[in-house]
């Protein structure tokens, strides 16, 4: 039977205040990863941030730490070129993954981000779910697709999250979330529900904030 991936919907009271408490309280930069050797210690679970350049991932972790710089927002193709974790108060890391679809950088430089992609998906044990950011503009395109068939292979668990909701007009948000769910019928990672968001307008925030609180 064909998933139909409905919107997420509104938390709870209970849900809604452990998604506040978790992101009220103080959310630090820990470090830069640029090899698996230096991620931090396995002790506690995380959740990872994945999505193609400019699609609006460090806005979204800014809106959900509501912290205006927390995570550095850029223009230019490709900045972040490092697994940057952030910690939580008692709860899990945040994982912003580097940008991949970028056309710009090197060919040597896009090689290496793609293998500690790659090797980071695969091979971190305490990862609990994957964030994958779409475009509400766009829709899934090809480079999505490799994205989401390393996670199907290696066994992690993803959900898609979309990004500049407003951006869009109701009618063209609709054709762009049948082509998302056709996309995602295809992969038997995907978490069954889609999160719309606007970092902007901070629609759909509290609710992946919950996500993310409710995640052991």
């Amino acid at each position: 039977m064909e998933l139909n991936f409905p919107l997420a919907e509104e938390p709870d009271d209970f849900a809604r205040e452990a998604g506040r408490k978790l992101f009220a309280a103080p959310v630090e930069f820990l470090k830069g990863v640029v090899a698996m050797s230096g991620l931090p210690p396995a002790d506690r679970i995380e959740v990872c941030f994945a999505g193609r350049s400019n699609v609006g991932k460090s806005s979204l972790i800014n809106a959900l730490t509501n912290r205006r710089n927390l995570a550095r927002a850029s223009n230019t193709p490709g900045r972040t070129q490092e697994i940057n974790y952030f910690t939580t108060q008692d709860g899990p890391y945040l994982v912003d993954l580097p940008g991949y679809g970028f056309a710009q950088a090197p060919v040597a430089v896009v090689a290496k981000w793609q293998a500690l992609l790659k090797n980071y998906l695969s091979g971190r044990a305490t990862l609990r779910r994957a964030f994958v950011l779409i475009d509400t503009r766009h829709g899934v395109k090809a480079v999505d697709e490799e994205i989401l068939k390393l996670l199907d292979r290696s066994a992690v668990t993803f959900q898609v999250v979309m990004t500049k909701a407003d951006k869009v007009s109701a009618k063209d948000r609709e054709k762009v979330l049948t082509q998302v769910r056709q996309a995602l019928s295809k992969h038997p990672a995907a978490y069954p529900e889609i999160v719309l968001t606007s970092s902007e307008k901070g629609e759909g925030i509290e609710t992946l904030r919950a996500i993310i609180a409710g995640l052991d």
